[in-house]
């Protein structure tokens, strides 16, 4: 019989797979509530299926996504895109997203409504993750694992151990979301959770949703299985707002947590990643010339995103030989922008506006890097050779202070412009 006391998530897989409790470390078979599938990761998945002859079990239930390379940027982008869309059309698959309607899935799933509290989804995506922010379990598969829910809207997991993470206080001016989680990794490391769940409390309705999903987003760079918040008031808005249900909730035991990591939110400073680790962060730094500025992607390409670069880039002009790349995450938050005049100040300023895609971010296209070049990002992810040639550099930070430097045409903070 398992006595331990039980995290959040391992409450929520427990529930799963109708047990009454689980410890870490168990291997169990959960039922899937949404299996997520992209441009990239669908096709390989589609294929697996195709070999042993099975099909998806319930279409309601498959989300694909076209976002990685799309609008398709070459030819086998392009045959890897048309493969997708056969199999929607062939299996009659309606959460099927493409250009026009698509958007950057992690930020394209919550605002559709398609996540709810207590929901169990896997994607074919590192960053599935993000859908912790709203009280459920998420994380990335491979796609085999991802074809094989889609089959049997079933998966196996080991049950993860837990870290807490208690914050504190409320963020100051122009420090953001962005800089609590890779203020998180830094201490962590970016093996520092492996394998392990990350479960916030405190004082979280400090952070709004945009910037949960955001710290949620970036869980997987600490290495965590999975990041999980709390289903409060301000979640609960959230989700019935966009149609999504909020009527399944746990609690962590005491004494549940492996540790607890507390982050005062008043101190923290805007605070940046150098190249080429998530967790190589610094709040001080000597001048860094910039070449590139991209304020996007599933991390920060939400309206709340938009809004800081546009209080920065209001007025001003981005730096001589700087490119300023925006990219809103979906079509809504690019209509929303282009309703409040974000998109006007982005033109204005010298920047320019991209259709949502997840486009630079991997390396894929809208914004490669050279050799010697680089980029301040609000992206999740700076190895080498990330968004190009590898030599070239990938700082990522907050959409203030990628604005701020592409005014300054050098990595700089908000208060000196």
């Amino acid at each position: 019989m398992h006595l331990m006391a039980m995290s959040v998530t391992q409450k929520m897989l427990a529930a799963k797979c109708g047990l009454g409790s689980v410890e870490s470390g168990d291997l169990i078979f959960v039922n899937v509530d949404k299996v997520m599938a992209n441009d990239i990761t669908a096709p390989v998945a589609i294929a697996a299926l195709d070999k042993v002859g099975l099909r998806i079990k319930d279409a309601s239930k498959v989300i694909l996504v076209l976002d990685h390379f799309v609008p398709n940027k070459d030819i086998k982008s392009a045959e890897q895109c048309a493969c997708v869309r056969r199999f929607a059309n062939d299996n009659g698959v309606k959460n099927f997203f493409d250009v026009g309607r698509m958007g950057i899935e992690h930020a394209l799933l919550p605002e559709r409504g398609l996540i709810s509290a207590g929901d169990v989804i896997i994607g074919g995506d590192s960053h599935t993750c993000t859908y912790g922010a709203l009280h459920a379990f998420a994380t990335g598969v491979g796609s085999t694992d991802a074809a094989y829910a889609m089959a049997n809207l079933k998966t196996w997991f080991k049950v993860p151990s837990a870290i807490g993470v208690k914050l504190k206080g409320s963020l100051g001016r122009f420090v953001t979301a962005k800089d609590v989680v890779l203020h998180l990794i830094g201490i962590l490391g970016v093996d520092g959770a492996l394998y392990k769940s990350l479960e916030f409390f405190g004082d979280v309705g400090s952070v709004g949703m945009d910037g949960r999903l955001t710290i949620a987003n970036m869980a997987v760079e600490a290495g965590a299985k999975n990041a999980m918040f709390p289903l409060d008031k301000t979640c609960r808005e959230y989700l019935l707002s966009h149609g999504a249900k909020a009527d399944v909730s746990f609690n962590a035991d005491d004494d549940c947590y492996e540790k607890t990591i507390e982050i005062d939110l008043d101190e923290l400073k805007p605070t940046v990643a150098f190249p080429s680790l998530p967790s190589n962060v610094r709040t001080e730094w000597d001048c860094i010339k910039v070449d590139q500025v991209v304020i996007g992607s599933c991390t920060n390409g939400r309206l709340d995103d938009l809004r800081a670069a546009a209080e920065i880039l209001k007025g001003n002009v981005v730096a001589d030989g700087v490119r300023c790349i925006i990219i809103p995450a979906t079509q809504k938050i690019y209509a929303d922008a282009l309703r409040e005049g974000l998109i006007e100040i982005f033109v204005n300023s010298g920047a320019v506006v991209s259709t949502s895609t997840c486009g630079p971010c991997l390396g894929g296209h809208m914004g490669i890097l050279a050799k010697g070049e680089t980029c301040v990002s609000t992206t999740n992810r700076n190895f080498v050779g990330r968004m190009g040639h590898a030599e070239s550099k990938v700082y990522l930070a907050s959409p203030y202070v990628a604005a701020a430097s592409a005014v300054k045409g050098e990595l700089t903070t908000p208060d000196k412009v």
